[in-house]
């Protein structure tokens, strides 16, 4: 298995269903790749998504989408 560094980069926990979300960058020793790692937690049970930049910006863009489509869902 390859060797490779885990930074942390966000925090967050869900208010209406109580899962805690954390953000990580996991950079591989070989093949200079990087990728984010998206760990959600519900009890005892994790989910852990590692996604390419590609894939992570297209959800990222579709969730600002969604939040700014809200109301009150224009962050300042």
């Amino acid at each position: 298995m390859d060797k490779f560094t885990v930074t942390p980069l966000q925090q967050l926990r869900v208010p209406l269903g109580g899962q805690d979300l954390e953000l990580q960058q996991i950079d591989f020793a070989a093949g200079g790749i990087s990728m984010l790692r998206v760990r959600i937690r519900e009890g005892r049970r994790f989910t852990v998504f590692d996604l390419d930049p590609a894939t992570a910006h297209a959800w990222g863009d579709a969730m600002c989408r969604w939040a700014q489509a809200q109301p009150g869902g224009k962050a300042g």
